[in-house]
């Protein structure tokens, strides 16, 4: 984990002035921003070319350069701990007396209490029980490349105007695209890269692919942009964390001890009516 904040840089005079709201915004919860001209924002990250008029610096950001080792970790502490994992069909899931079974490869798993927490594919188990989400999918690529010379990044950068943000991660620079709005299952159309790639080189040297691989996600959104936290509606002892869009890393811990609280009969952290299934109906 790097806290080392985040930039977004601005290339439009127009651009940087409509950041007023923003900033009242930030002020209003204690979030610290510092505006900064061009060669205030080469000197964070002096690898850019100044290609743009203005910078704003989030100091409080934090970023990981490798997710699926957070993921990896979290799992070996959850099993060092007493946790088992099994795998098995979501789709299998039912009522099996008072308590809700899925089909394992191991066998037959009962439970008086079940989660369902399965991003965009929620739906899929969701429609078998009548439960119906306005849950849709905003899909994004990321490709790693390699820099040119001894040129690198000490954090995320958002070239604001262009629409693409690039990071340092373990597999090299990594580049992501815009929001893609399709289905959840359509063919990957990486298309993004081919617009956005002649501008990223004016801002970052890149040099070659460090890979061959173009990566997409799907991540689960709501039209409110608040994810479902709580009871499935109607069926007892089943229980929702559903639309997390694309803060899924951040809002998972604190969806995991809300939810935990709730079921154990605990007193939420957090007031836990925003994110009733019900508000939906």
């Amino acid at each position: 984990m790097r806290k080392t904040g985040w930039l977004k840089v601005y290339r439009a005079e127009k651009s940087f002035k409509s950041l007023a709201p923003e900033f009242d915004l930030a002020a209003k919860f204690g979030l610290p921003l510092q505006s900064l001209d061009t060669a205030g924002a080469l000197a964070l990250e002096p690898s850019l070319n100044p290609v743009f008029a203005h910078g704003v610096f989030w100091p409080q950001a934090a970023s990981i350069s490798n997710p699926l080792g957070v993921t990896r970790a979290y799992a070996a502490h959850f099993t060092r701990l007493g946790g088992v994992f099994l795998t098995g069909d979501a789709r299998t899931l039912h009522r099996s007396g008072s308590n809700w079974r899925i089909e394992t490869d191991q066998g037959a798993l009962d439970a008086s209490h079940c989660v369902i927490a399965l991003g965009p594919w929620a739906s899929d188990l969701l429609k078998q029980f009548g439960i119906t989400l306005p849950l849709a999918v905003k899909r994004g690529y990321h490709r790693h490349f390699r820099a040119q010379g001894n040129a690198g990044l000490a954090r995320p950068v958002l070239d604001a105007d262009v629409g693409y943000l690039i990071t340092p991660m373990e597999q090299g620079i990594r580049m992501t695209t815009g929001a893609e709005f399709a289905a959840r299952d359509a063919r990957p159309s990486p298309v993004q890269f081919d617009r956005i790639m002649p501008r990223a080189r004016e801002l970052f040297p890149f040099g070659e692919r460090a890979d061959d691989r173009t990566w997409m996600g799907s991540r689960p959104c709501l039209p409110d942009s608040r994810p479902v936290i709580g009871r499935a509606p109607r069926l007892s002892g089943l229980w929702l964390t559903v639309g997390h869009a694309h803060w899924g890393l951040t809002l998972g811990p604190a969806t995991g001890r809300l939810i935990a609280e709730m079921i154990a009969g605990e007193t939420p952290f957090c007031d836990p009516a925003p994110y009733r299934a019900e508000r939906f109906n």
